[in-house]
């Protein structure tokens, strides 16, 4: 008896304020299609969103993708960080700082992850209207692990510093 390897729906989110911001979101996207035993299955609108944290920096470009993957979570983190490091993402000690290109792990099927290099669902996703916004965009019905319906906790948020492009 042979089994079928699992199939895992989940979703990446996509920022980048540095270098083309949308042209490195689209070249991201290329590259999520590329992952082996994964099919890259929709990518939300892209979307403007001001900067969060400190000091002044650019404007970014937000999106979401939506994976169907059979690669477990963290095997699935190294191939985002490799696209990162390969469009010039330089990982510094500071939070919050401008780059070409952030791709993150946000929800993985209805898994709960917390390891030293994975959080999942991601830890604030939940406060950030640039990424439950493009999500919806996906999946109306977009529900969090816990049960918490997506829709009610983005209109739980400022609805400002977001703008479709």
């Amino acid at each position: 008896m042979t089994h079928q390897p699992v199939m895992h729906r989940v979703y990446i989110g996509l920022g980048s304020n540095l270098d083309t911001p949308l042209e490195q979101l689209q070249q991201a996207l290329q590259h999520l299609a590329q992952i082996p035993q994964t099919t890259l299955k929709a990518v939300s609108g892209f979307y403007g969103s001001s900067a969060v944290g400190p000091g002044t920096q650019p404007d970014y470009v937000n999106a979401a993708a939506e994976l169907h993957t059979q690669l477990a979570a963290h095997v699935l983190l190294d191939h985002l960080q490799a696209i990162e490091q390969a469009q010039g993402r330089v990982r510094g000690p500071q939070q919050w700082s401008p780059r070409t290109l952030d791709l993150d792990l946000l929800l993985y099927g209805d898994e709960c992850i917390a390891t030293e290099r994975l959080t999942v669902p991601h830890p604030r996703m939940t406060e950030r209207n640039f990424v439950l916004q493009p999500l919806l965009d996906l999946n109306a019905d977009l529900r969090m692990p816990d049960g918490r319906a997506v829709q009610a906790l983005l209109h739980q948020l400022p609805s400002g510093g977001l703008w479709r492009l």
